[in-house]
Formats: C-alpha cells, structure tokens, sequence
C-alpha cells in the first residue's frame, strides 16, 4: 500500500511537513473546537479540519506505529463527530413540494 500524502499539508518547497508542526496545529484546533462548541456550524467545519489532520498524520510513514494507529483512530472519530454534527437533509422534500404544487395547481 502506497501512503500518500494530501498536498495541502506539504511546505512550500514540496518537502513533507514535520510531524510535530501538524501535531501542534490539530492540538491547537482541538483546543478552539472544545472553546467554540456553542457555534455549531463552525464547529463542523473545524471538527472536519481536525479529521483531516489526523488523517495527514496517519498516513505519514516515518511516524512511530502506535502514534500513527491513535492518529488513525482519532481521524475515524472526529469523522463521527462530523458526520453527526451535519444537519440531515429532509426526507422527501422534493416530492412533498411536487405534490403540494399539484394540489393548489
């Protein structure tokens, strides 16, 4: 398996970031996720960053194994609180405003 890593999360001269920058940055934006959480709509796009770095930093090769497996778990949670957090799109809403056009049709 091929790791590779999200461009977004390269230094400007392409080189891999260092572990321990996205280590302090998704430290950082858990900290301001926890302080925020009464916002919930920047909540769920800060809940998406984390998963994102958390994801960068499992596919890093040269990071320690059980690093790497927590970073790995951690990504998988945060993209639980993502997708729980999304407001859920309402059932039949297309057809129910197809049919209510049609009744005062």
């Amino acid at each position: 398996m091929v790791n590779k890593i999200d461009p977004a999360f390269l230094e400007p001269n392409n080189a891999p970031a260092q572990p321990e920058l996205l280590v302090s940055a998704v430290l950082h934006l858990m900290s301001h996720y926890t302080a925020n959480h009464q916002e919930p709509k920047s909540c769920v796009k800060l809940a998406s960053v984390i998963e994102r770095h958390l994801k960068a930093l499992a596919d890093l090769p040269n990071l320690a194994p059980v690093l790497r497996a927590t970073c790995l778990q951690l990504s998988e949670q945060w993209a639980t609180v993502v997708e729980n957090t999304m407001p859920r799109p309402e059932k039949f809403k297309l057809f129910s405003r197809i049919v209510s056009g049609a009744k005062t049709a």
